[in-house]
């Protein structure tokens, strides 16, 4: 068993619990408000692996065999034989309670998945949270962007009069405006050539609509040609004894050409060299002032079963980087805005699932939720809080499906009990729980079989 191997499993673990605690601790909390008597709570499925009464509660607080969910049970007097039932039992059967108690303690479970979601986003934004700055590489002058005026080194101020304050907010609102299919304003400012100290106020519309709904389900900022913008390609080091240093390369110099080529960035430079296994590059370098050129011959290093070119150099590549952070009343706001806007935006994808216009393939399983784990935990802890709290959402948004067996689906029974004054027949409630889950064993074949082609991809 791998390091690596393990981390994810435990990341995984340690997700799945806290989502798992929040949200049966909502049933639990709402029903003991409201007077219910809870016989168990259960972090995971099956068999009981290990359980625990505390002092005089008469709650069963229990770990059980599988995993993947946990549940509250209640006193339910129409699962027991009522003839031995106490005064207490009765007192907290749960069927008893009115329609509005039973609704708030079945709603409370997703309920307390968006809170938890707020509370992670609002430490975050509080704490502070390292993002590149919405500064465009624009590499093809055939692309999308390129098309719509936009140039690189342009640095994103607002989308639609709304300000833009990094990377992952700019992405986020074109990702909103798109699916809506809504018109793009996005505001830049760029260098003037003319005066090096000035900067330049431009507007342009961005066309969305070229891309369809299928574009948005990987990074449809690619597809529109807009990337990470990358410093010039200024070497850092160069290693004695390599390519770049008999070539008379030193750290300072910036390529400018190759091969009567502009180069754009560091990155541009990056993939000519790399596509360039022993082949001869005219380099215009600028150095102490001064332009000359120099021919580089790259090595050929084999990296995952293929040739590419290496000069043993290391240029500049870091991305421009800004701190998002927040006051206390501002960071639970902004947090409770990227819980609604992402229940929003997880909404209309599902819509889009059932309509066609997006592919059942982006339903993901516990395989690739727990790869997910693995990574965001390896890059650091606030990627992995930021993984925890999204997928918080969408175990709140999923559970709140009106597909009988989920807390949706229960919601729905004693929606119509409000409606009609009378509560849905045993008999109905029991075929349709039966439907929910064929339903929800369909979902979960979809997802496990999604995540063993991405496995094998």
């Amino acid at each position: 068993m791998t390091f690596q191997f393990l981390q994810t499993v435990l990341a995984f673990v340690f997700a799945l619990g806290i989502l798992i605690i929040f949200h049966e601790l909502g049933h639990f909390w709402v029903a003991r408000l409201c007077g219910v008597k809870v016989l168990r709570f259960s972090v995971g499925m099956g068999k009981p692996l290990w359980i625990k009464k505390f002092g005089n509660s008469e709650t069963e607080w229990t770990l059980s065999a599988i995993p993947l969910g946990g549940y509250v049970k209640f006193y339910d007097s129409r699962e027991v034989d009522g003839s031995q039932a106490t005064p207490q039992d009765l007192a907290g059967d749960f069927s008893r309670k009115s329609v509005w108690q039973r609704i708030a303690i079945v709603a409370a479970g997703p309920v307390f998945n968006f809170i938890l979601a707020i509370v992670l986003f609002a430490a975050l934004f509080l704490h502070g949270t390292p993002d590149p700055v919405a500064k465009l590489r624009i590499a093809s002058e055939s692309s999308i962007a390129y098309v719509a005026g936009l140039r690189q080194g342009d640095l994103v101020q607002s989308i639609n009069g709304e300000q833009i304050q990094s990377w992952s907010d700019m992405r986020w609102k074109l990702l909103q405006l798109g699916l809506d299919k809504q018109e793009v304003r996005i505001q830049v400012t760029r260098k003037n050539l003319d005066r090096s100290s000035s900067l330049d106020q431009l507007e342009f519309k961005l066309p969305l609509s070229q891309l369809d709904s299928a574009d948005f389900e990987s990074d449809f900022l690619q597809k529109l040609g807009m990337e990470f913008f990358r410093p010039p390609a200024i070497l850092n080091d160069v290693v004695v004894g390599g390519p770049a240093s008999k070539a008379g390369l030193k750290p300072g110099d910036q390529v400018i050409q190759i091969n009567d080529q502009a180069v754009l960035d560091s990155q541009a430079f990056r993939d000519i060299v790399n596509a360039s296994p022993n082949k001869p590059l005219t380099m215009l370098v600028l150095g102490s002032g001064q332009e000359f050129e120099v021919v580089v011959t790259p090595e050929a290093v084999e990296e995952n079963g293929k040739l590419i070119g290496r000069i043993q150099v290391a240029p500049r590549g870091q991305l421009e980087m800004t701190v998002l952070s927040y006051s206390a009343s501002e960071a639970v706001y902004r947090g409770a805005v990227r819980t609604w806007d992402t229940s929003v935006l997880t909404l209309k994808m599902i819509g889009k699932m059932l309509t066609g216009e997006v592919s059942w393939r982006n339903i993901t399983g516990p395989i690739t939720i727990a790869d997910y784990a693995g990574q965001t935990a390896r890059v650091g802890w606030i990627s992995y809080l930021q993984f925890i709290a999204l997928i918080s959402i969408s175990l709140g948004v999923m559970n709140l499906l009106p597909i009988p067996v989920l807390d949706g689906g229960h919601l729905l029974y004693y929606s119509l009990e409000v409606l009609t004054g009378k509560a849905i027949p045993e008999k109905y409630v029991e075929m349709a729980q039966r439907g929910g889950l064929t339903v929800l064993l369909c979902l979960m074949l979809v997802a496990f079989f999604n995540d063993i082609v991405r496995q094998m991809s």
